[in-house]
């Protein structure tokens, strides 16, 4: 099976509970001298081979990570991992436990297989993800704190393998926001409230072909207003950006220097509280650039200082904080990943996880910062095996 690739922020694919709580193993290391400390983790069962292991997309403000890991069948699981650093893994029932074919590496991990996909993690420990069953048919779902899951299937989701609902984001409240594909292969946009109702939204312009429509980004495109940031694809390919507001008015923006090509233009991954935007656009030699956008629309581009030009290398922004602060990731020339940090004022930090692969598609992914500054992330060792961290 060869489920729908992502583009980069978009977690897509991508029993009860184990009840197997197990502190990961686990490294320290000083930052390049700074203060800051990253601690790399493996989840319980992660496999060692090429784009298995343990990607962490959900941060909450209390510090505790949600992500997935593929096994050494290349079969996923949920786990949550505390403040603390113990992991608690998890199994949507439902979950399909085959390895299938067709698995496809992306810069920030590999999806495609049959299981469970554990994505955003709210304030309360609420958890919102997706999995594929046994017909890799993808349904979305919530679990709770205490263990207990709520299978998530939106009306006009399409039922064959690749199709299906993908639960990728919560707020503070509980509303939960994702999206769905059809029977044609279109996506639709979603929100569903804490009682359980939904509401479905397509972006003016969205195509309406197959691989088309309105999508949005996992564990950070909703806040705690009910704001939430996507992007659509047109009939021509081509990507454009939106921020719809808690009332359901909607903003398109174009970043200026996006390609006009199919695959090119302007994404929107994640949105803060304030209402600010962060991601990245495709330029037309398809390389990618970081961009800003603030509550009043002014959008402000960036590229660190090392990032590559050539094809799929560049700046990406990946999360925004509370006060505007910025971690993403740059490809340098050789195609190699590393982090990085802006602060409000643009002033940019950048950094590499101890034991990060320096190939090409090797390196450092951060891809979600909480309100204290907390970043996590993945990164692929010289094996391209994938690792979580997290850096205070």
């Amino acid at each position: 099976m060869t489920t729908h690739i992502r583009q980069r922020r978009t977690c897509v694919a991508w029993i009860a509970t184990l009840g197997i709580a197990l502190f990961a193993l686990s490294a320290t290391a000083q930052n390049n001298g700074s203060k800051n400390q990253i601690t790399t983790f493996d989840a319980p069962g992660a496999g060692t081979g090429a784009y298995q292991g343990t990607q962490a997309p959900g941060i909450n403000q209390e510090g505790a990570i949600t992500g997935f890991y593929s096994d050494s069948q290349s079969v996923y699981h949920g786990f949550l991992r505390a403040p603390d650093g113990w992991i608690t893994t998890f199994n949507a029932p439902g979950a399909g436990d085959a390895s299938v074919s067709g698995f496809v590496p992306t810069p920030a991990g590999v999806l495609g297989g049959q299981g469970t996909y554990a994505l955003a993690i709210n304030s309360v420990g609420e958890i919102a993800g997706a999995y594929a069953d046994s017909n890799n048919v993808l349904h979305g779902f919530l679990r709770t704190p205490d263990g207990n899951f709520t299978k998530i299937d939106v009306q006009g989701a399409g039922s064959h393998p690749g199709q299906g609902t993908l639960a990728e984001n919560i707020s503070p409240s509980g509303e939960i926001a994702g999206y769905y594909i059809d029977s044609s292969n279109v996506q639709h946009v979603f929100l569903r409230s804490p009682d359980g109702h939904f509401t479905i939204f397509d972006a003016p312009g969205a195509g309406t072909g197959p691989g088309q429509g309105t999508i949005i980004g996992a564990a950070s495109c909703i806040n705690p207003m009910g704001a939430i940031s996507g992007w659509y694809v047109d009939n021509n390919g081509v990507n454009h950006s939106f921020v719809r507001a808690p009332d359901g008015g909607v903003v398109e923006f174009e970043v200026s220097g996006a390609g006009t090509g199919a695959g090119q233009g302007t994404f929107a991954w994640t949105i803060n509280p304030a209402g600010e935007v962060t991601a990245a656009y495709l330029d037309a030699n398809n390389a990618y650039h970081g961009y800003v956008r603030d509550t009043k629309g002014k959008i402000t581009t960036f590229d660190v200082p090392g990032a590559g030009s050539g094809a799929f290398q560049g700046t990406l922004g990946e999360g925004i904080d509370a006060g505007g602060a910025i971690a993403g990731d740059y490809a340098d020339g050789s195609g190699v990943y590393h982090g990085y940090v802006r602060d409000k004022n643009g002033k940019i930090t950048t950094f590499d996880v101890p034991g990060a692969g320096t190939g090409t598609w090797q390196g450092t992914v951060p891809l979600t910062n909480n309100p204290a500054g907390t970043i996590t992330g993945v990164y692929f060792d010289s094996g391209y095996v994938i690792h979580g961290f997290v850096r205070d």
